[in-house]
């Protein structure tokens, strides 16, 4: 892959922008709010493009692609079930609550519902998450600025670190919420070109399916045994680990995500947020998956396109760049690596956000200095930032020991947000939950995913007790991690509550679904009743699945 001097105009332009945009909103960071949480002022169109770009990271962007290449038009689920119901049930259900309770943070939120304990278990697993999650992201970056430009991965690392801190440091959430709709565009006109290109080349979608296996087409036909398809889950894995455990554990608790709903500047727009980001994340997986899937097929065409080989199976995260050098020339070229970059700094800054609020105000407010004046608190986010990016350099390295980005994250997010997703289903349900309940249950969830862990094996991943199950894939025992931890968080919660003593309803008001005022807004025109959308949306996404059934 060769860049011509537009291309580096381009990426230069890039740069430019979003340090632009960083020093821009610099003048309007004068409290620890204005730099953690936007002071809650950010229009409805802003923070549903962030919310939803806030996800299409790197590792959305690299990993969904190779996912595409790896299991087929499958990965698709994890758009239309793993994603679209749960964004749907949050807006519709859960953003009252949140942005109602004026709680900053999604452990504050666990702070009013259930206890201090509860708080700080929260606050420290999602800080060390979105350590992790911004650590794939910079490794993914440090692959494509070795592949690209011929650097080492450290000096890959380190450059684009250095850039994320700059804008994030000067203008905090606002800048990387700005900058998030910046990505959001460049994504898209970025890759949409490389999809069709690469599903052209191959035949358009009847060449692929005439040169692939009918499984690699198909999103739901062969899931009624694991053994019948790449990802080695059946359906009842599929619903019950994607489409419920791990879907709604990420999008209805990760703060990383809410923190972008919370930002706005009314409920109204705080409840729409996630269902107007429901349209383009509908879209996304004919940007992102389609490319791999079509890679494939072109594998097979000999056209002079392969894919790198790692160990016994293909490098399934080189896919986009080997198909970006393949098929862009100078000028679409720069487009695309900026687009990636973009997705790259907007995932690692959305990551790096949530951290210096959740520490700031959950783990040092809390339990380090309580009442110091503002402008510490302001000081103490900024350096967070700074520890946050220097903390993710590290988890960087531990991504290379993956080939593919998708399945890390994945089980990331089975540890922390499926037993959490339990938690708040029953917090906010049942005004019954006590807050012993609800740390015990998370304890012992976290630990009952440990233990799944260590006694499966998948691809050679886990296994470390001893090996009583093997998986056909890594992502099915991913999905099982999550079935297992949510189910023991849900009994152990339940079981503890029954034997603790429940806080007084009235200190429950606005945190509890039964307790709290009417949902429903007045004078709102049709089109912007939450229910409303909601059905829209779930219209279109039922569509989409019988289409590729």
């Amino acid at each position: 892959m060769t860049l011509a001097f537009p291309d580096y105009l381009i990426l230069a332009l890039y740069f430019g922008f979003v340090l632009g945009i960083g020093w821009r909103l610099k003048k309007h960071v004068s409290t620890s709010e204005d730099f953690l949480t936007s002071g809650r002022s950010v229009p409805v169109w802003i923070t549903s493009l962030a919310f939803v770009a806030a996800n299409l990271g790197a590792q959305e962007v690299i990993g969904m692609c190779a996912s595409g290449a790896k299991y087929g038009i499958m990965t698709s689920h994890f758009y239309w079930v793993g994603a679209i119901p749960a964004m749907l049930f949050l807006g519709v259900f859960m953003m009252p609550f949140y942005y109602g309770s004026r709680a900053r943070s999604v452990p504050e939120y666990l702070k009013l519902r259930f206890d201090e304990k509860t708080r700080g278990l929260n606050a420290i697993t999602f800080a060390l998450m979105t350590i992790f999650s911004s650590g794939i992201s910079m490794y993914a970056l440090g692959l494509l600025f070795q592949l690209v430009l011929g650097w080492s991965f450290t000096a890959s690392v380190l450059l684009s670190a250095v850039i994320v801190l700059v804008y994030t440091y000067l203008g905090g959430l606002t800048s990387a919420i700005y900058n998030e709709v910046l990505q959001f565009f460049l994504v898209v006109l970025g890759f949409s070109p490389l999809a069709i290109l690469a599903v052209a080349k191959a035949g358009g979608w009847k060449g692929i399916t005439s040169r692939l296996s009918p499984v690699m087409t198909h999103a739901w036909t062969y899931t009624t045994s694991s053994s019948q398809n790449p990802m080695g889950v059946e359906w009842f894995g599929l619903i019950a680990g994607l489409g419920f455990v791990l879907s709604f554990g990420y999008w209805c608790t990760d703060f990383l995500v809410i923190q972008r709903a919370l930002a706005a500047n009314s409920m109204s727009a705080a409840r729409r947020t996630p269902l107007i980001a429901a349209f383009p994340k509908m879209v996304i997986p004919f940007i992102v998956i389609l490319p791999g899937v079509a890679a494939m097929a072109l594998t097979q065409m000999n056209l002079g396109y392969t894919l790198p080989v790692k160990g016994a199976s293909y490098d399934y995260d080189q896919v986009l760049p080997t198909l970006m050098a393949q098929f862009y020339p100078s000028g679409l070229l720069g487009v695309g690596l900026t687009a990636l970059m973009a997705s790259f700094m907007s995932g690692m800054a959305g990551n790096v956000t949530a951290f210096n609020t959740v520490f700031t105000f959950d783990i040092y407010q809390s339990y380090i200095r309580r009442n110091a004046p503002d402008s510490h608190y302001l000081w103490v986010g900024r350096w967070t930032t700074v520890v946050g990016i220097a903390l993710s350099i590290g988890t960087a390295y531990l991504a290379r020991l993956y080939n593919n980005i998708m399945d890390l994250l994945q089980l990331v997010f089975g540890f922390v947000n499926a037993p959490l997703f339990a938690t708040f289903l029953l917090g906010m349900f049942w005004k019954r939950a006590t807050g012993h309940g609800a740390f015990t249950g998370l304890l012992a969830g976290t630990g009952a995913a440990t233990l799944t862990h260590g006694l499966t094996m998948a691809e050679g991943k886990g296994g470390w007790i001893g090996v009583v199950h093997v998986f056909p894939s890594t992502m099915a025992q991913n999905f099982w991690i999550a079935i297992v931890a949510w189910s023991v968080c849900f009994v152990v919660t339940i079981a503890v509550s029954l034997a603790t003593r429940p806080r007084a309803e009235t200190e429950l008001r606005g945190l509890v679904f039964g307790l709290t005022e009417t949902l429903n807004e007045p004078g709102l025109v049709w089109y912007k009743r939450p229910a409303v959308l909601a059905v829209v949306v779930g219209v279109i996404c039922l569509l989409l699945n019988f289409l590729f059934w």
